[in-house]
C-alpha cells in the first residue's frame, strides 16, 4: 500500500509539474524511476492515465478521474498523519498563507510576525500573489481575499473592507485644478493600474447608479507601486486601493479626490477549508482576524 501511495504522489506531482521530467526534478528522483512508477500504475489499472509528448503530459479521461481520486486519498492520509502527530490537539506544523502582494507586505506580514512570536511551534509560509488560487489544489491553508467571494464550501471570516480611491499629488492639483465630479476627469492626465481598471474608462457608483466615465490614460502600469509613485511625482490622477496609499497620504504626497462618488468598498475575508480544522489554522484565524480588522479600520 505504501508503494501505491508513493506512486499516486509521483503521478499527481508530475501532472501538477506538467511533465514526468519536471515531476522528477520536483521530487528529486531519477526520471527513469518516475516513468516506471507511472507505468506500473497504468499496468495495475489496465488503462492509460496520461498521454506523453514533447509538450508534456495530458490526462486521459480515466486519468483525470483517477488523479482527482488520488488527490483526495493523499489528503486524507496527510490529515490522518497530522492528527496522529497531534496537529489537531496542539498548534504546530507548517501553515501556508496566501495574500495579495501589496496587502500581504503592508497588512498581513506584521500580523504573521506577531503570530509566530505567540506560537513558537508553528512555522508559516507566506505566498504573495495577485492571481486567483485554489486552496485545495495548491495546498493553501488560508487565503486573505479582497473582493466579493463566490459561493463555495469554503469557510470565510470577514475582517473589514478596502476602498477604491482616486488620488493625485498636491503639486498636480495646484497646477491642473481639483476635479469636482468624475466627468471632470476627462480634462486630466490619468495613470491606470492594469490589474484594477480599464485604461480608457473608470466606473463610479454602484449597482443601478454605476456609470462609466471616459478618461485619458497618459501612463499605464502593471503594479500599484508604479501608479502610486507616478502620481506622487505629479504625473497625473490615479485610482488604487485605500491601503496601498496609506503611507503616501500620511506623508502628504497624495490627496484623495471624489470620495463621495466612490463605489461600495470591497470586503476583505480570511478564507479556509471546511471540515476538521487543525489547531494551527484555528489559532491563526482567531489570532489574525481581530488584528486585521484593527489594521483595516485605520486605512
Amino acid at each position: 500500500m505504501t508503494d501505491r501511495l508513493d506512486s499516486m504522489s509521483i503521478l499527481v506531482t508530475s501532472v501538477d509539474a506538467g511533465s514526468l521530467s519536471a515531476g522528477a526534478r520536483r521530487l528529486g528522483l531519477p526520471l527513469a524511476t518516475v516513468s516506471r512508477r507511472v507505468a506500473e500504475l497504468e499496468e495495475r489499472l489496465g488503462t492509460l492515465l496520461v498521454h506523453r509528448s514533447a509538450r508534456g503530459l495530458t490526462l486521459t479521461e480515466p486519468g483525470a478521474a483517477y488523479v482527482a481520486a488520488c488527490r483526495s486519498i493523499l489528503e486524507d492520509v496527510a490529515e490522518a498523519e497530522r492528527g496522529a502527530a497531534g496537529e489537531f490537539i496542539t498548534p504546530r506544523g507548517v501553515l501556508t498563507i496566501s495574500a495579495p502582494i501589496v496587502f500581504g507586505r503592508k497588512i498581513v506580514l506584521p500580523v504573521i510576525a506577531a503570530f509566530l512570536q505567540s506560537y513558537p511551534e508553528v512555522d508559516v509560509r507566506l505566498e504573495q500573489t495577485d492571481r486567483p488560487i485554489s486552496l485545495q489544489e495548491e495546498h493553501i491553508d488560508a487565503a486573505i481575499r479582497i473582493g466579493h467571494l463566490p459561493d463555495s464550501t469554503l469557510r470565510a471570516r470577514r475582517v473589514g473592507a478596502v476602498r477604491r480611491v482616486v488620488c493625485a499629488s498636491p503639486a498636480y492639483l495646484a497646477a491642473r485644478g481639483r476635479p469636482a465630479t468624475p466627468e471632470a476627469l476627462a480634462g486630466h492626465d490619468c495613470i491606470t493600474f492594469e490589474n484594477l481598471m480599464s485604461p480608457d474608462r473608470w466606473i463610479f457608483g454602484e449597482g443601478r447608479d454605476s456609470h462609466a466615465v471616459r478618461i485619458r490614460s497618459r501612463l499605464s502600469v502593471n503594479t500599484a507601486e508604479a501608479a502610486i509613485d507616478a502620481a506622487s511625482a505629479g504625473l497625473g490622477v490615479t485610482r488604487v486601493l485605500s491601503y496601498q496609499i496609506s503611507e503616501a497620504l500620511a506623508a502628504g504626497r497624495l490627496e484623495i479626490l471624489l470620495d463621495r462618488f466612490e463605489p461600495e468598498p470591497w470586503p476583505v475575508s480570511v478564507l479556509y477549508s471546511g471540515g476538521l480544522v487543525p489547531q494551527k489554522l484555528r489559532a491563526f484565524v482567531d489570532f489574525a482576524a481581530p488584528r486585521l480588522e484593527a489594521a483595516l479600520r485605520q486605512i
